[in-house]
């Protein structure tokens, strides 16, 4: 029988650590967390309001109207995107997402009403990321660009640099444009 091989996961083995170098995550999932909820408790509220003031509340309905409420906030809930040296992790409800940058193999956008960015590295492993958290947090973006520019050098990455040369010219095209906007010549 063959010996099974695992990827590891930060925090869930001692004997592995971090690649070195300080990790950065996403500076506004906490305030998106906190809208998430604020949406979901809303809807609670109005459909608990609305239904009691008819006179048609009951426990039943009350059980409805919460299970609606959570749906919607698991429907909201952002992935925590978080990076360090030679990696990208997305943290979603249930499970973490990783891939090794330096080790990518492709970068593509994805098809669909919401835009992500899609990165698979050399073991499968693919993450998906909204292309606004790095236009956001310059860290993140610096991490995956240098990561991604491993990639390069190595030869691993054979489709993408496209997407990431798009991703780039908007990252610093509203750099630039921020940067006006603070000195006033906006």
């Amino acid at each position: 029988m063959g010996r099974r091989i695992t990827r590891s996961v930060p925090g869930r083995d001692a004997d592995r650590a971090e690649p070195p170098g300080k990790p950065a995550s996403d500076d506004g999932w906490a305030a998106d967390l906190k809208a998430a909820a604020g949406c979901a408790t809303l809807l609670l509220a109005l459909l608990l309001l609305i239904d009691g003031a008819s006179g048609g509340l009951t426990a039943p309905r009350a059980v409805l109207w919460a299970a609606l409420a959570v749906l919607l906030f698991v429907l909201l809930l952002p992935a925590r995107v978080t990076a360090g040296e030679g990696w990208l992790a997305s943290r979603g409800l249930l499970r973490e997402r990783r891939v090794c940058t330096d080790r990518l193999v492709a970068v593509r956008w994805s098809d669909g009403v919401a835009q992500r960015l899609v990165l698979r590295d050399v073991d499968g492993a693919r993450v998906e990321v909204d292309p606004r958290v790095l236009v956001a947090n310059p860290h993140l973006w610096r991490l995956l660009d240098a990561g991604a520019r491993s990639s390069l050098g190595r030869g691993t990455l054979l489709c993408g640099a496209t997407a990431l040369k798009q991703l780039s010219r908007r990252i610093d095209g509203e750099t630039a444009q921020s940067v006006f906007k603070i000195s006033g010549l906006h």
